[in-house]
């Protein structure tokens, strides 16, 4: 069945131009009467992060939800997992984000997860988009929905961040960029409820600053901020704070891969790494997964995507998992990535360690990664219009690196990432692989971008 609205990670679009509070109004609509048809739990959360838009969709899914019997409670700005932890811990058939984590402002979305707190599966959402055509009469008098505000709900998920560090962080200086986002309140709160001496940026939010200067798609900003307050660590969260990267005391960038390593190998020294495997993906880089397989961990890579980490995650029982981005999911805290406790959860393990961060830094050298953006008049057939190429290039990182191509699955854009032991031998592969594109696919580059020391994608 093609799908007219969701996408990989709800509905995205352009707020009051795409996303409309009409399309909004239907899509509270139809998830409310599949609520009813499946017998689920006829109430529904709502949260959403800072964008001048959210209210506004808010209020159209809530009438829509209430239209056809659906009661909701509304949490105000919150994190994405927050709502998602309010939904599988209360009396919720579903939880409803209002988020387009970093994109910019004047961009929203809508998705849903269910009462498990995990995000609906594709047949879900085909099902509710074909009730979003649905005319009939609705219910009236007390057969209405109900709606209220309560931000007590949140208590709940403030008691689980706190019981992630019982050893307590005081004295502990860490510098926090809330990205004008929807962790502008809880991640500074929940640091100093656990002792911390905090500087915090990025938390005056006006509707339309979120991810607009640093966060956590922007690490540069609190990697110079760090140094600048002499703090310990520091950390940014995207604007939805579903993930999290870091700074070290010297400004240097801790990003998901690090996260990973440095609390895998704190908790295999621990004996409390069982079973000894992570999850990564296909970017996750050659350095990061040499260090944990050369301590007898093994690295599981999946496709780029939460879902897939999530799924290898629940397929292994492994502890953690992630992507470079700082989307990291610690299952034993909850099913999805979660920002604020990727955040304790790399405190935990420096306090424990009694070590600065720069320490950990040390551990490994990333192997030299470069990603190289190509746009193209269509992706079919790419890979049999550049198979003498890539068996070249397969070839020639016997042993010595990777290469993985991908075409993107919203734009006539292919994705060139090669990974290698020396930069030489790097970048002559990946070139001989772009040439090839621009040659035979009348492809341009739009963009090439060092990730050796930088975020994936």
């Amino acid at each position: 069945m093609a799908r007219r609205y969701f996408g990989t990670d709800g509905v995205r679009g352009i707020a009051n131009k795409k996303l409309t509070p009409d399309l909004a109004m239907k899509l509270g609509k139809a998830a409310g009467r599949w609520l009813i048809q499946t017998n689920q739990i006829r109430s529904v959360v709502i949260g959403m992060d800072t964008r001048r838009s959210g209210p506004m969709l808010e209020s159209a899914l809530t009438a829509g939800l209430c239209s056809v019997g659906i009661d909701v409670v509304s949490i105000g700005v919150a994190p994405t997992p927050t709502i998602a932890f309010v939904a599988r811990t209360g009396d919720y058939g579903l939880g409803v984000i209002i988020s387009a984590s970093h994109n910019p402002a004047p961009d929203n979305g809508i998705k849903f997860v269910g009462h498990d707190g995990c995000k609906l599966a594709d047949e879900v959402e085909e099902v509710i988009e074909s009730l979003m055509d649905v005319d009939e009469p609705g219910p009236v008098g007390a057969d209405v929905g109900s709606h209220r505000f309560d931000r007590s709900e949140i208590a709940g998920y403030m008691d689980l961040l706190e019981s992630v560090v019982p050893e307590r962080l005081d004295g502990m200086k860490v510098v926090v960029d809330a990205a004008h986002g929807a962790a502008y309140e809880l991640g500074p709160e929940i640091l100093r409820r656990l002792g911390a001496d905090i500087v915090v940026v990025g938390d005056q939010p006006d509707g339309m600053n979120i991810n607009a200067v640093g966060g956590a798609t922007k690490p540069d900003f609190i990697q110079k901020l760090t140094v600048e307050q002499n703090a310990e660590i520091g950390v940014a969260f995207d604007g939805d704070a579903d993930r999290a990267v870091f700074s070290d005391e010297k400004g240097r960038l801790i990003n998901g891969d690090r996260t990973i390593g440095i609390w895998a190998a704190h908790y295999q020294k621990t004996n409390e790494l069982t079973p000894p495997v992570v999850v990564g993906t296909v970017m996750s880089n050659g350095g990061f997964e040499a260090y944990v397989t050369g301590r007898g961990i093994a690295l599981e890579r999946t496709p780029v995507g939460d879902k897939y980490v999530a799924q290898r995650i629940f397929d292994t029982g492994a502890l953690i998992g992630g992507e470079q981005s700082g989307h990291l999911i610690f299952p034993r805290r909850g099913p999805t990535g979660d920002g604020l406790v990727t955040m304790l959860e790399l405190l935990r393990v420096i306090k424990r360690e009694g070590r600065p961060s720069s320490a950990f830094y040390d551990d490994y050298e990333p192997w030299p990664q470069i990603m190289i953006n190509v746009g193209v008049e269509s992706t079919e057939g790419w890979n049999k219009r550049i198979a003498v190429e890539m068996e070249h290039a397969t070839n020639d990182l016997v042993g010595r690196g990777r290469v993985v191509v991908r075409p993107s699955g919203t734009q006539p854009v292919i994705r060139v990432m090669v990974e290698a032991d020396e930069y030489e031998l790097r970048d002559r592969v990946a070139d001989s692989i772009v040439e090839a594109m621009v040659r035979e696919m009348g492809g341009e580059v739009h963009g090439r971008v060092d990730l050796t020391y930088a975020l994936g994608d």
